[in-house]
């Protein structure tokens, strides 16, 4: 299981109501079904996606969460969660803002754009980085919106958005060992659990 799908199912009450947006094969709230007894639905715009998470006994609707969120009332889910897929939204403050009127709180991962391994290869090679999180080419990445710890933290900061938790996940040295003390630098995940 990914290092964010760890982190995360701790910020998730048991038996609560949760939304997947961007849920991708259904893996996190099957997990979360199995682990936590949640009640949970997946928002998907991909059909094979879809047709994985109806295989791993995920509710899931198809939707494009780029139209926003208006067939659900507010407040109607416990946790609203979008993992490493906020970056390849429109406009990502408004989906901010949809998370947190449909739910009482909500959890967002993306990749830190801002990690020195990002800055080493674009001043070094003079190129966009293809890394193992970020696999795709310039011109055939779904990200549109690179954002960094810095970012986020600065736009939650502008919309009135409260940090209930944050944390920093890396996959090699020394960045799993500095990213708690300069997670804008260090930090490849960022996770983050929020309110209003």
């Amino acid at each position: 299981m990914r290092v964010d799908f760890d982190i995360l199912q701790h910020w998730v009450s048991p038996r609560s109501r949760v939304l997947d947006l961007g849920c991708g094969d259904g893996s996190l709230l099957k997990a979360l079904k199995e682990n936590q007894q949640v009640e949970g639905y997946g928002l998907e715009i991909d059909p094979n996606q879809i047709s994985a998470c109806v295989g791993n006994g995920v509710n899931v609707i198809e939707k494009n969460l780029d139209n926003g969120l208006a067939n659900f009332a507010d407040k109607s889910f416990d946790t609203v969660i979008m993992t490493q897929a906020l970056q390849v939204m429109r406009e990502p403050h408004k989906v901010l803002e949809e998370m947190l009127r449909v739910g009482k709180t909500c959890i967002v991962t993306f990749p830190n754009f801002g990690n020195w391994r990002a800055r080493c290869h674009l001043m070094f090679r003079g190129g966009m980085p293809v890394t193992k999180q970020l696999s795709y080419q310039w011109y055939d990445t779904p990200n549109i919106h690179f954002c960094t710890v810095s970012d986020f933290e600065s736009l939650c900061d502008q919309m009135g958005i409260h940090i209930l938790d944050r944390q920093m996940a890396a996959g090699h040295s020394p960045d799993q060992q500095l990213k708690g003390i300069w997670p804008n630098l260090f930090a490849e995940t960022a996770i983050y659990h929020l309110s209003r």
